[in-house]
């Protein structure tokens, strides 16, 4: 499964299990080439639920998995791999348990953190925030500058997200990222083939 960041969808736990697989199936025909499941208070059997679900759907586009925070969900379900914070457990602890073949990927919003991830086997990082969000209420917008700064640090891809939408998409074009990820403005869209689709759109 090649590891393909261009349109990096973040799920919504607050979305019913039935409307998430809609939106999500949705958004993959428009577009999204890597599905993030985050579960920040949900307990272990729901988001083992969730998972388990959400890839069979995502098995059937060859679209790859990747579990938030969570190395034993991951696991369970056999997810393409994992994403995790600077509060979490290190990446060189999650390599000692996962396959070889599992994608780690990292939140940075610094040089050194980015260099960090890259030194202990990170596959790619999110970078962010790369605009004010309201999905995550503690993210710090970056200053000028700095996701090129980070983006160019590291020779591992990287992906800017917070904040982005249709009208501000095109101002990262020239930072050098692998993708974008995106949470309410595809999750929360009437359409969300189309609005995947149009971001591929302007990506391109």
């Amino acid at each position: 499964m090649n590891l393909d960041l261009t349109l990096y969808l973040v799920t919504e736990e607050a979305v019913p299990l039935e409307r998430l697989l809609t939106t999500v199936e949705q958004a993959i025909e428009g577009g999204v080439t890597l599905v993030q499941l985050r579960e920040k208070k949900s307990d272990g059997a729901v988001f083992h639920e969730k998972a388990k679900v959400l890839k069979k759907l995502l098995d059937q586009y060859e679209v790859p998995l990747i579990i938030n925070d969570r190395i034993d969900v991951a696991l369970a379900v056999k997810a393409a791999g994992v994403h995790v914070g600077q509060s979490d457990l290190p990446i060189t602890a999650i390599r000692r348990i996962i396959p070889e073949s599992m994608i780690v990927g990292v939140s940075v919003s610094t040089v050194e953190e980015a260099l960090a991830a890259e030194k202990d086997r990170a596959d790619y990082i999110g970078v962010g925030a790369a605009f004010p969000t309201g999905t995550k209420s503690d993210a710090k917008v970056l200053p000028k500058g700095m996701l090129k700064e980070i983006t160019q640090s590291v020779s591992i891809p990287s992906v800017a997200i917070g904040g982005i939408g249709l009208e501000n998409v095109s101002l990262l074009r020239e930072t050098g990222i692998a993708g974008v990820a995106v949470v309410s403005v595809i999750m929360e869209a009437q359409n969300p083939t189309l609005v995947a689709k149009m971001f591929r759109e302007i990506w391109r």
